[in-house]
C-alpha cells in the first residue's frame, strides 16, 4: 500500500489529484472514470497517481474516504442537535453536489444494499450517541441505524439525487431558508419522544 506524500510539494500534488478524480469520480463513476482524464485535470503524471493512491479503486477508495471526513467536519453529527444536523447536511450537499454524486455511484457500482461505506467506528459512535439521549427521553424510541438513515434521507430530499426537486445554489435565497425551516421542523417531529 503506498505511503502518504513525505514532503509539502508531494502533499500538493496528493491534494490535486484527490480533487480532480473527486470531480471525475462524480460525474463519470468508478467505471467511466478516466485516470488519464484525472492526471490531465491535476497537473500530474500517472506515475504520481499511482506512487499515491496504487491503482483506480483505491484513489476512489481515497476519495470517498476524504469526503466523508469533509461530511464530519462541516456537518459533525450531533445527536442533541439532529435537526441540525440535517439542515448542515442539506447546505454541504448544496455546495459540494459531488459527495451525494459520489455516494451514489458507491450504491450503483460496489455496495447496492447495507451500509453505504465500512465506517465502523464513526457509525457506532453515532449508534452510541443516539442511544444515550434515547434513554435520557431526548429521542423517540427505536433503532438508531434506522433513525440515521432517516435523517439522511430527509436531508437528501433536494440532492442531486432527487428524484422530485434537486436544488441549485442558484435558487432564490428564500427557498433554501425555507427549505431548513421545513427540514428542521420535520426531522424534529420525526425524532421527538
Amino acid at each position: 500500500m503506498p505511503g502518504p506524500p513525505a514532503t509539502a510539494k508531494g502533499a500538493a500534488t496528493s491534494r490535486r489529484i484527490l480533487d480532480a478524480a473527486a470531480e471525475e469520480f462524480a460525474l463519470r463513476g468508478i467505471a467511466g472514470a478516466r485516470v488519464e482524464r484525472i492526471v490531465q485535470a491535476a497537473r500530474t503524471n500517472k506515475a504520481q497517481l499511482y506512487g499515491y493512491f496504487g491503482n483506480k479503486d483505491a484513489l476512489f477508495d481515497a476519495v470517498i474516504a476524504d469526503a466523508a471526513r469533509r461530511m464530519m467536519d462541516v456537518a459533525p453529527f450531533d445527536a442533541a442537535d439532529l435537526p441540525g444536523w440535517a439542515v448542515r447536511i442539506y447546505d454541504e450537499n448544496l455546495t459540494h453536489p459531488e459527495m451525494v454524486r459520489l455516494a451514489t455511484w458507491v450504491r450503483l457500482e460496489r455496495q447496492p444494499s447495507g451500509p453505504l461505506a465500512d465506517e465502523t467506528a464513526t457509525h457506532d459512535a453515532k449508534v452510541a450517541a443516539i442511544t444515550t439521549a434515547q434513554d435520557a427521553g431526548l429521542l423517540r424510541p427505536g433503532d438508531p441505524n434506522d433513525m440515521i438513515a432517516m435523517v439522511i434521507a430527509m436531508a437528501c430530499a433536494w440532492s442531486p439525487v432527487s428524484s422530485a426537486y434537486a436544488a441549485s445554489p442558484a435558487d432564490p435565497a428564500a427557498d433554501h431558508d425555507r427549505r431548513r425551516a421545513y427540514l428542521r421542523e420535520s426531522v424534529r417531529r420525526a425524532v421527538a419522544p
